[in-house]
């Protein structure tokens, strides 16, 4: 009887600990105060600085502009389309940049497969783009992170708006 008691207890303990350390991992660093709504279409302030929105005044990859999208959407908002003229133009005025990664995130709701998948649209929604826009095919390459690499952390619409998108990196 005593066993069974001293197991059942360890096996319970055992339990809570478990979920205690899942629920730590999956809430991440530092969390978004903000709490207000939205919709995933308004950016009216931008929690990495104007520097990710900013315009080309550099000649560095960092003047290349991250992509928002709405939820579960991969088509280029009409809003985007401006940041992906400049960035474009950007792309094709310097060769020294080499290949560009446009790189499929996505926030934390869905699937790991069904956000890979989603990221991966997105990232290609965006070479197409870029391609009509006159960025050589083969400057240009994507992946998909899905939900793996959050831009903000936290829980709620006003940071996950900021984790559907594409960035852009190179490999020179």
């Amino acid at each position: 009887m005593q066993r069974r008691f001293v197991a059942r207890w360890m096996t319970i303990v055992a339990a809570v600990f478990a979920l205690a350390v899942v629920g730590c991992q999956s809430t991440g660093g530092s969390e978004s105060s903000s709490s207000s709504g939205g919709t995933g279409s308004e950016f009216r302030e931008d929690p990495m600085g104007s520097e990710s929105r900013g315009g080309l005044s550099g000649t560095d990859l960092s003047s290349l502009q991250t992509v928002y999208f709405n939820y579960d959407a991969f088509t280029i908002r009409s809003d985007e389309k401006p940041a992906l003229r400049d960035n474009a133009q950007a792309i094709r005025d310097h060769d020294e940049w080499g290949v560009i990664t446009i790189e499929g995130h996505c926030d934390e709701r869905g699937s790991e497969e069904y956000n890979l998948a989603l990221g991966e649209r997105r990232a290609s929604g965006v070479k197409r783009y870029l391609v009509d826009l006159g960025v050589p095919s083969s400057r240009l390459r994507t992946v998909s992170f899905g939900e793996v690499k959050p831009s903000v952390m936290g829980h709620d619409e006003s940071v996950w708006r900021y984790n559907r998108r594409s960035d852009f990196t190179a490999r020179r």
